[in-house]
């Protein structure tokens, strides 16, 4: 086995979302006096195996159906292993499953130390998983894919990290995680906005293909601008400390990208929103952390 290759197949450059929205959780945790650095690991690893199992998954129910294939706009822009011939798809299969597997230990290990409240989370989170492009659901292929994300990377995970330090559920941790699933979201609707016309050839429907670019690119624009103003507004709510206004670095990013969508929607458009998403994240995590270090008045 090439582990290089399957390295790859995992997408393994996606995984710092799931490492910052576990580590949001983690950060407003610990603002709280409550952070076990085990626990966080634990969860951190656990979260990875699920959003590597469902890369794979993905790629291997997209390529069943034809719709990863040579010269397939996703082929294009990253290394696709399954495509390109170098891994077998029933052992993406089995590989995916494994990892389901190891997800599922942990996630049984954290119900033991937690309580079974922490089912509804892990549940959701599997069942949402799997069924991102799986029969009988497949909600990436009606157009849900961008909501499924934001709820992922926002309210999901960065409330069942909160959840794990502290037992507790976090109107805050809620409030908190909506602007970074949002920018997370943004990540799939740049992808579906680029490949709108090769999508809408082979009979996906996604908010691409039902808006439209002009549409879809001002969807684009209104939920960036959103996800900044969130933040402006929870630090005016004091759900943030003064603090949470770091994320603004991040701000030139995304004005750069939306005035290159205004011309032309590049070709790394995902990537380059990932970018902002992750720059966006890493400073909320650093704001948490000052907030507790060096609160403001």
């Amino acid at each position: 086995m090439n582990l290089q290759i399957w390295f790859l197949a995992m997408r393994p450059w996606s995984f710092s979302m799931t490492a910052i929205s576990v580590g949001v959780g983690g950060a407003l945790a610990a603002l709280h006096q409550s952070f076990d650095l085990w626990l966080f690991l634990v969860t951190l690893v656990g979260a990875i195996a699920v959003h590597a199992a469902t890369n794979l998954i993905n790629d291997y129910f997209d390529y069943k159906r034809g719709v990863d294939r040579p010269g397939a706009p996703t082929t294009l822009y990253r290394p696709h292993p399954l495509v390109q011939g170098l891994i077998a798809p029933h052992a993406v299969l089995r590989v995916s499953l494994g990892l389901y597997g190891l997800a599922g230990l942990i996630a049984f290990y954290l119900l033991w130390i937690t309580g079974p409240m922490l089912l509804g989370f892990v549940l959701v989170g599997l069942l949402a998983s799997f069924f991102y492009t799986a029969d009988p659901v497949r909600y990436k292929y009606i157009a849900l894919g961008e909501l499924s994300v934001f709820l992922m990377w926002g309210p999901l995970m960065i409330g069942g990290a909160y959840f794990v330090q502290t037992r507790e559920l976090s109107p805050q941790a809620l409030a908190i995680s909506i602007p970074f699933g949002v920018l997370v979201a943004l990540v799939l609707l740049a992808n579906n906005l680029r490949d709108i016309e090769y999508d809408g050839s082979v009979g996906i429907r996604t908010l691409g293909t039902l808006l439209g670019p002009e549409r879809t690119m001002r969807l684009y624009q209104i939920l960036a601008a959103l996800a900044y103003l969130a933040v402006v507004a929870l630090v005016a709510l004091k759900v943030l400390s003064p603090w949470g206004l770091l994320v603004f670095f991040s701000a030139p990013l995304a004005f750069n990208l939306i005035k290159a969508l205004q011309r032309e929607v590049p070709k790394d458009a995902d990537a380059r929103t990932a970018q902002i998403d992750t720059l966006f994240g890493v400073c909320l995590i650093i704001a948490l952390i000052l907030e507790k270090l060096l609160p403001l008045l």
